[in-house]
């Protein structure tokens, strides 16, 4: 019996102590985790308790409240809070004619306190730091992500129609990722920032004139305690209350001065697409039954101006840039429109939308253009900000996702105001136009380049035999159809091309202003070739061979040069340049005489074709014909063969020994000009290549002095000068030109 019992006390004590253990242990466990991972008694309360804390914050604490956000910012969290103090609340209420915090609905303090919200936590050392995707990179940084977005909002379509309509959140496509609010950015200026981009208190002045530049200043607001710390972020105390603002398509919305720029959006570049993904999430929110639609702008554009989140390359790229945008009041926009643009159409929609694109383009920067940088900051047609900051601006404004410019003149972009606009804007010359939107468009409206245009009409090339015709061939570029009005063969797709880009070369004048054509001169057309004119009439090669002229009907000064109208196409000719010696010099009367009958005669020519050896299709040559009393003089000098005895020697054209025909040979080469065209424009002078070569095998070359435009002379190898005849220079042939001289050129042997 007591060993019984005794063995039950045991039992006892025993399961008494399982049962202290069992029951102790979850209690230590507890205790042991929170002492690991509990929260520690020095970190600080979230952000909403610390602004109650401060006890100056009441208004921002009713807003939070009232916004519905009391929440999120008592929670755990990562954000960077502007918060307005009291006494930035009292002035807020004053300058709205607002009694107080009561008078604000939810949505009032919810445009307040979501753009006062930024997502991550961002002490001032880190603010003007840009998050990229390689890290960090100092000093980029002058924008933050926001809480703040539009969502889904009232609106109309194209037609007028009431639709649901929720904005773009990438550039140029009718896509719309889900996963992204498009939420509004919130600019702020720091020191490091403003040293990085050479800015200065100027630049923030010229759009907050009112408040001074502190070093840290968010928007209109000067930050007057910094780096709050909190629970779940940072609290930066400012003195005004932000509230959330517009994009470029919001705030064009909201100021009727801009209407008439609005309307060419409205008009042309905007549609409106199903959004299915976001349609379903609506209906099953709101449980109504209407689509949502995504407002796109055309992706020909710079941007879409209802996008808030920037160019998107990379997911923060908005933290170090913004659009920029300069739009003319109707009052500004107006006139241009009339007299400009509507110049030869009668309304906007007449016109090619490549016309609207450049329009439009030209007033649109994917970069901050700030004050100080107007000159120096290009748009996405790499013109500059062509307005005086102090003159031209008549409203300047950060908004959410742009800097904004209310201007009143309208950007003098190139392709309206150089010579190619001549050609752009008037559809009469749309051949001439989308020829040189091949390969000369970005050439010829640089308004820091001169440059004179020969304007050829769609009439004009139609009599040409010249057309535009989509159906030869599939590929735009291609579209042309040449008929030869005097019968031939009909060229269709790239041969007709050719001719045409030939064609337009002849008219398109480098780096001179032909504002005058009643004089006489010879000209270096982009492609090489001369042209001459004399007395408002224009000769190419082709209207040299046919004995015409293109008559010039009509002038207009642009900005970089003059635009003559002509009254025919230039024509070139494509006679070999063995037959137009031969047009020159076949008549025994003709000062090319000589020199004509020894290449007639020389095994170098092809006396059927015109072919000269050596002389290749395509290229470029000068041809220096000595006159015949210089002929006459080489014969006599030995250099050229002849019969008889000096001084009083004949030519000697044919029963050549082959020493003869060498020396002839050699003598036409040294005349010759190797792949270069040069003609008395006084333009270039130079040492150049010939057709002869010496005995090691390379080219002799003539010196060429061509400075006045009035007179040219050649210097040959034993520096002899032979001066041009200008009365019988400057023939123009089939890429080549072709000069009288008055001595001849000797070579060495």
């Amino acid at each position: 019996m007591d060993y019984k019992l005794s063995r039950m006390k045991v039992i006892s004590s025993t399961l008494f102590l399982y049962l202290s253990v069992f029951i102790l242990l979850p209690s230590c466990k507890k205790k042991a985790w929170d002492e690991f991972y509990g929260r520690p008694d020095n970190l600080e309360p979230p952000i909403y308790q610390v602004l109650e804390k401060k006890g100056n914050f009441k208004n921002m604490l009713a807003a939070i409240d009232k916004a519905g956000y009391k929440a999120t910012l008592s929670a755990a969290g990562y954000w960077t809070f502007f918060a307005p103090s009291d006494s930035a609340f009292d002035v807020y209420f004053k300058a709205n004619n607002i009694s107080g915090i009561a008078q604000l609905d939810s949505a009032a303090c919810q445009k307040i306190v979501t753009y006062c919200l930024v997502y991550n936590a961002f002490r001032l050392e880190r603010m003007s730091d840009y998050q990229s995707t390689t890290g960090w990179i100092p000093g980029l940084g002058f924008r933050r992500r926001t809480a703040s977005y539009t969502g889904v909002y009232d609106g109309t379509d194209s037609l007028g129609n009431k639709i649901k309509v929720i904005n773009s959140n990438r550039n140029g496509a009718a896509i719309y990722a889900d996963a992204d609010n498009n939420n509004k950015y919130i600019t702020y200026f720091t020191d490091n920032f403003m040293l990085a981009k050479g800015l200065s208190a100027a630049d923030y002045n010229y759009f907050y004139p009112n408040t001074t530049y502190t070093g840290f200043n968010v928007l209109d607001a000067v930050v007057t305690e910094k780096d709050i710390a909190a629970e779940n972020g940072i609290i930066h105390v400012v003195n005004k209350v932000i509230t959330t603002l517009p994009g470029i398509d919001e705030y064009l919305a909201q100021n009727p001065q801009y209407s008439e720029f609005k309307k060419i959006f409205d008009q042309f570049l905007i549609k409106y697409a199903l959004n299915a993904n976001m349609t379903a999430k609506y209906q099953a929110i709101t449980g109504s039954e209407y689509n949502v639609y995504t407002k796109v702008f055309n992706a020909a554009l710079a941007f879409a101006p209802n996008n808030e989140n920037f160019m998107k390359l990379q997911d923060n790229d908005g933290q170090q840039n913004a659009y920029s945008i300069f739009v003319p009041t109707n009052e500004a926009l107006e006139p241009f429109i009339k007299n400009v643009l509507l110049e030869h159409y009668n309304k906007l929609s007449d016109m090619p939308v490549n016309i609207i694109y450049d329009f439009i383009n030209a007033h649109l920067w994917q970069t901050a253009v700030w004050p100080s940088k107007f000159a120096t900051t290009y748009n996405v047609v790499g013109e500059e900000a062509r307005f005086d900051p102090n003159s031209n601006i008549t409203d300047r404004k950060i908004l959410s996702n742009a800097i904004f410019y209310g201007t009143n003149k309208v950007q003098d972009a190139n392709v309206f105001s150089s010579v190619y606009g001549k050609a752009y804007l008037d559809p009469a010359y749309s051949m001439m136009t989308s020829l040189l939107n091949q390969e000369l468009k970005f050439q010829i409206s640089n308004i820091r380049q001169r440059y004179s245009i020969l304007m050829l009409s769609n009439d004009v090339l139609n009599a040409a035999g010249y057309f535009a015709d989509p159906m030869v061939n599939t590929n735009p570029l291609y579209q042309w159809r040449y008929t030869p009005p005097a019968g031939g063969t009909q060229l269709t797709g790239p041969d007709a091309l050719n001719r045409l880009l030939r064609i337009l070369s002849l008219c398109i004048i480098p780096e001179r202003d032909l504002n005058d054509l009643s004089g006489s001169g010879v000209v270096q057309t982009y492609g090489g070739e001369f042209i001459k004119y004399n007395a408002n009439k224009v000769y190419a090669s082709g209207e040299i061979a046919t004995n015409t002229a293109a008559k010039v009907t009509n002038a207009k000064t642009a900005k970089n040069g003059t635009a003559q109208y002509l009254d025919k196409a230039l024509s070139f000719s494509e006679t070999t340049v063995g037959k137009h010696i031969e047009s020159l010099g076949a008549a025994t009367t003709s000062q090319f005489n000589y020199f004509y009958q020894y290449l007639k005669n020389a095994t170098m020519f092809n006396a059927t074709t015109g072919d000269i050896t050596g002389v290749s299709g395509g290229a470029f040559y000068t041809v220096f014909i000595p006159d015949n009393a210089a002929i006459l003089a080489a014969v006599n000098a030995g250099v050229l063969p002849g019969t008889g005895t000096a001084p009083n020697k004949t030519p000697k054209y044919t029963g050549l020994t082959p020493a003869e025909q060498f020396a002839v040979e050699s003598f036409i080469q040294y005349h010759i000009l190797d792949k270069k065209v040069v003609a008395s424009d006084g333009v270039e002078s130079g040492a150049f290549p010939t057709l002869f070569k010496n005995q090691e095998g390379d080219a002799e070359t003539l010196f060429i002095t061509n400075t006045t435009g009035t007179s040219m002379s050649v210097t040959d190898a034993a520096n002899r000068i032979s001066n041009i005849r200008m009365d019988q220079s400057n023939f123009l042939g089939n890429r080549c030109v072709i000069h009288l001289i008055n001595n001849y050129l000797k070579y060495t042997e």
